[in-house]
């Protein structure tokens, strides 16, 4: 049972903060239509135990979708190469294309996705377009036919992930967002880490069958599957909170009313056209600052197409080089989730991208500094566990670019983006000219770490700044919310899932928007905030 709560404004003495009118609608009376703050609380982890089954598809399409991207490099230990008759920078440009199209691509598909409101078909259609081309990929016998194969590849493929990463973001509070973000991105190192054991398993056992060499298999069987799952997601994948027609009215109601009061804006303050969101994010400088950063990132983490490669320096056999592959990327997404985990719980944003990334230059520079076998192995687990670091900063660039809607779902794409032309220039990065050592591209990764680790640093510093301002101007606090001294709310108890719980109005009622930075209120009293705070 609720106690009375005091609706009338006290005098806090020191405070800065200004109260609110006596008639301003507090946290319970709007809490009202969902049955009171109990219900509302029993409600919203019934709405996000759904929607995390149902958006963990997401992690099994991002595990096919970046096979589909990298199953190049493992073709190219069973003969493509030489079957397609490549020369000197052939297969390069042939892992380069993709990103051309991919790039292309981006922007326009997150506006439409954003205009048409429906990733359950949009995304499940392109994904069953590229398991088609990955298919396509296995009859191919020229370098021509290739290249334009994966170019269409990286077309269609772009629809994925800056999609995925809009769609999560129009569901989930900023708390709740990192682990997410670290749970769908743990899908590039899983493919990382058991893509190369199926591969292994195709390659072994598919030679010669039915006449076509096992690397041809690879992509009917991987294609296949992708088609299979795309075609499951239809039915499984949700839309936006407005219109995801498997909610009840009520739970469409909350899920709308958790996102405008996580970003401090009304409802209908969000709706802008695909071209005004496009205007509003190539205008805003912090976009391309975090692009270009990102961009850094990329290249440096470059290793990881070649990664199949690199394990071959350690002088196994085919076969053992790709089990070699699963181990550190196994490692690298359980550090990954940590991690955002902690991330999120901290509230915390740039040491859990530069820790990862400084422990990653220290493999770096261990595979660099030696071709002793361990010790090169054990650099391979440095360096995949640095992608840790790209996860918190996905969810980051989120958090720093909240509304309106129409500004993220372009934005996220421009970021990504932008981003890209490090994969093309990181296609590059491992030539066989300079292998088994690869210092020279080893070199080139700890550099571009290094300016990722600088460039997130200056931003966080930004953001600081961004935070102390608006609480000089008082900015945010405010419409629509009122204040609750603990003394006079004290706590809220109630049976909730099953068991006794006691909901602390500050960790458990997730809607007052706890700032994380230094506009957040200290002494005992609980401030609904409306205003929105950075999160570094």
């Amino acid at each position: 049972m609720i106690r009375n709560v005091k609706t009338s404004v006290t005098d806090y003495g020191d405070e800065t903060t200004p109260l609110l009118a006596q008639d301003a609608p507090t946290m319970v009376e709007r809490d009202a239509e969902f049955g009171g703050t109990i219900e509302r609380a029993k409600l919203e982890k019934a709405l996000l135990r759904k929607l995390d089954a149902r958006m963990s598809i997401l992690v099994l399409i991002y595990i096919l979708n970046f096979i589909d991207r990298t199953n190049l490099a493992t073709a190219r230990l069973r003969g493509f190469e030489s079957d397609l008759g490549l020369k000197g920078q052939q297969f390069a440009s042939l892992l380069s294309i993709l990103y051309a199209g991919y790039m292309l691509m981006q922007i326009p598909s997150n506006m439409y996705l954003n205009y048409t409101g429906r990733p359950s078909l949009y995304l499940p259609a392109a994904m069953i377009l590229w398991g088609s081309l990955t298919l396509v990929m296995g009859f191919v016998h020229t370098f021509i036919g290739a290249l334009l194969a994966r170019f269409l590849l990286g077309f269609v493929e772009a629809a994925f992930f800056p999609g995925a990463l809009f769609l999560i973001s129009s569901w989930y509070r900023r708390e709740e967002l990192g682990l997410r973000m670290a749970i769908l991105s743990c899908g590039s190192m899983i493919s990382n880490a058991f893509g190369g054991l199926l591969a292994a398993g195709i390659l072994d056992s598919m030679e010669g069958k039915l006449g076509y060499a096992a690397w041809r298999w690879l992509f009917f069987i991987e294609g296949t599957m992708t088609i299979s799952v795309a075609t499951c997601s239809i039915f499984i994948l949700p839309d936006f909170p407005s219109n995801t027609r498997w909610l009840t009215p009520l739970e469409r109601r909350l899920a709308e009313m958790r996102i405008a009061e996580d970003v401090g804006i009304a409802e209908e303050d969000g709706k802008q056209s695909p071209m005004q969101g496009l205007k509003m994010a190539v205008t805003d400088w912090k976009v391309w600052w975090l692009a270009l950063t990102f961009t850094s990132f990329v290249i440096g983490s470059s290793f990881s197409v070649y990664f199949p490669t690199l394990s071959a320096t350690l002088g196994y056999s085919r076969t053992i080089t790709l089990l070699l592959c699963a181990p550190p990327w196994a490692f690298a997404t359980l550090v990954s989730f940590i991690n955002a985990r902690h991330s999120d719980k901290t509230r915390e944003r740039f040491f859990h991208v530069a820790v990862p990334l400084t422990v990653g230059i220290i493999g770096l520079l261990v595979a660099l500094a030696t071709m002793n076998t361990a010790a090169r192995y054990a650099a391979l687990f440095l360096m995949a566990q640095s992608n840790a670091g790209s996860v918190v900063f996905l969810g980051w660039a989120s958090n720093s670019i909240p509304n309106p809607p129409a500004k993220r779902a372009v934005a996220l794409a421009l970021i990504n983006m932008v981003s890209q032309t490090g994969s093309i220039g990181g296609s590059y990065v491992y030539p066989t000219a300079w292998g088994p050592t690869y210092r020279k591209s080893y070199a080139i990764c700890i550099a571009s770490y290094s300016i990722c680790i600088l460039m997130s640093f200056i931003f966080r510093k930004h953001l600081i700044s961004l935070n102390k301002r608006m609480d000089r101007e008082d900015l945010g606090f405010g419409i629509g919310a009122g204040r609750l001294p603990v003394d006079d709310a004290e706590a809220v108890s109630a049976r909730v899932a099953g068991s006794d719980e006691i909901l602390d109005t500050v960790e458990h009622l997730p809607r007052l928007g706890r700032a994380g930075s230094s506009s957040q209120r200290k002494g005992t009293d609980v401030a609904e905030r409306r205003g929105f705070r950075y999160v570094y």
